[in-house]
């Protein structure tokens, strides 16, 4: 049986890939787990905005409030999504898992720490969960 140079070489490569593969490979980060779950805990409550209101009982945990501050005029502006985000985090370390809005609003008058500010509070709140 006779390999021509393109075969050998096709096979060469192939039976080189897989002893790649085959090493104990470790990967490691810079991440830590516990910055992770923080980022995420947010999307672990609902917003409940509006219309969309919880169906069934809760408990109200608490009132809970989230800003974003846009610190000098050549930052970016704060947008109320950002200030609504940070209540439900905000919610979520009080152990909720929704978040009613009651007023989210843009104030556009600066202070010592802010050049305009994106407000949201509202109520935290413990639903039954779905299982």
């Amino acid at each position: 049986m006779t390999f021509s140079v393109k075969q050998a070489w096709v096979i060469s490569s192939i039976a080189l890939l897989l002893s790649a593969c085959a090493s104990d490979y470790v990967f490691k980060s810079n991440l830590d787990g516990k910055a992770i779950n923080e980022y995420f805990k947010v999307s672990d409550v609902v917003l409940y905005d509006g219309d969309v209101q919880p169906k069934g009982n809760f408990e109200v945990l608490g009132l809970v409030e989230g800003e974003a501050c846009q610190e000098t005029k050549k930052d970016a502006p704060p947008h109320l999504s950002d200030a609504r985000s940070n209540a439900r985090r905000a919610a979520a370390d009080l152990g909720a898992n929704g978040f009613m809005v009651k007023s989210c609003f843009m104030i556009n008058e600066p202070d010592n720490s802010c050049y305009s500010r994106a407000l949201c509070v509202g109520q935290a709140i413990k639903t039954a969960e779905n299982k």
